[in-house]
């Protein structure tokens, strides 16, 4: 697998155009410029597996081309260059430049914007945008003015798909100081608002229940919806105990609903394998998660 990021650049402007290649030269980067969309479009139908993020200019002209690739079912992770004297974003001061909150998503709600005048942090910009889109969840789908028509393929299944071969290739790329494993403290369970703490563990459990249900079915994409849970738990920090509460939460429904039925509640039993499954893959990413000695500090100081 190639570790370089495929970069999709979409502008019309001759300066940002520039800036943009200007900062994303080095070999770390493939970038792809485009100024017409139909161009923009046709490369993305034919690559769309292979392209790692999307840098877009915000004008009303160029945005249409969101609504084209949801549409077509494909989601990306996406950086949108906002002008100078943006009214519909609210700034956000990071240590790595001045990132935007938008009041409503264009695309998903990973999406992340950056003002023109900050080219000089698209680089960073760029990895939190991945990161973004990793810790999207096919459960909670893109909320947007004006609400779209629904797609011709299914953005959740791609997004899985996406999401999967993204992760992969920046372990290649970074190792276990790579985007996948880079977390924002506010994102984590602890630190969340008691609705969306409510929310998150609603999600956790309707995937959960999925796992269960589907997990001896050959023909169902386990992997996949173990992966996406996972990834979720990951960024939320959530410990294996809160994991395993859920777990014990859904067997009791189940064996309440056996009883009910006057049925066994010993076939529950093999459902643990699912619990071990699921407790495996999250202590494997907090494994990796922490920094080997065996990696430079400069290595750890350009990505950390």
């Amino acid at each position: 697998m190639d570790a370089q990021l495929s970069i999709c650049i979409y502008a019309k402007a001759d300066p940002l155009i520039r800036s943009l290649s200007q900062q994303l030269g080095s070999d770390r980067y493939i970038c792809h410029l485009f100024s017409q969309q139909a161009e923009l479009l046709s490369f993305i139908a034919d690559q769309k597996t292979d392209i790692d993020c999307l840098i877009i200019q915000n004008t009303e002209a160029d945005l249409s081309v969101l609504n084209e690739l949801y549409a077509h079912g494909i989601l990306l992770p996406i950086v949108i260059i906002e002008p100078a004297q943006s009214q519909n974003t609210a700034t956000e001061h990071k240590d790595h430049g001045r990132l935007l909150n938008p009041t409503q998503y264009l695309y998903h709600t990973g999406e992340v914007r950056l003002l023109g005048s900050e080219i000089a942090q698209i680089a960073t910009t760029i990895d939190r945008a991945i990161a973004q889109f990793l810790k999207l969840t096919p459960t909670r789908p893109p909320s947007t003015d004006p609400p779209r028509p629904a797609p011709q393929e299914d953005p959740p299944s791609f997004l899985i798909v996406q999401q999967r071969r993204l992760a992969e290739k920046l372990q290649e790329r970074l190792g276990y100081l790579g985007i996948y494993y880079k977390r924002n403290p506010q994102d984590f369970f602890r630190n969340l608002s008691r609705h969306d703490k409510q929310t998150l563990i609603t999600e956790l459990k309707a995937n959960y229940r999925d796992i269960i249900l589907n997990y001896f079915d050959t023909d169902y994409p386990l992997n996949q919806l173990i992966d996406q849970l996972v990834n979720r738990a990951f960024f939320a920090d959530l410990s294996v105990s809160q994991i395993l509460e859920i777990h014990m939460d859904l067997i009791d429904q189940f064996t309440q609903q056996l009883k009910l039925e006057g049925r066994s509640e010993d076939i529950l039993l093999d459902y643990r394998l699912a619990l071990i499954d699921i407790i495996a893959h999250l202590c494997e990413m907090y494994r990796r998660s922490i920094p080997r000695e065996d990696i430079p500090f400069e290595v750890f100081s350009r990505h950390g």
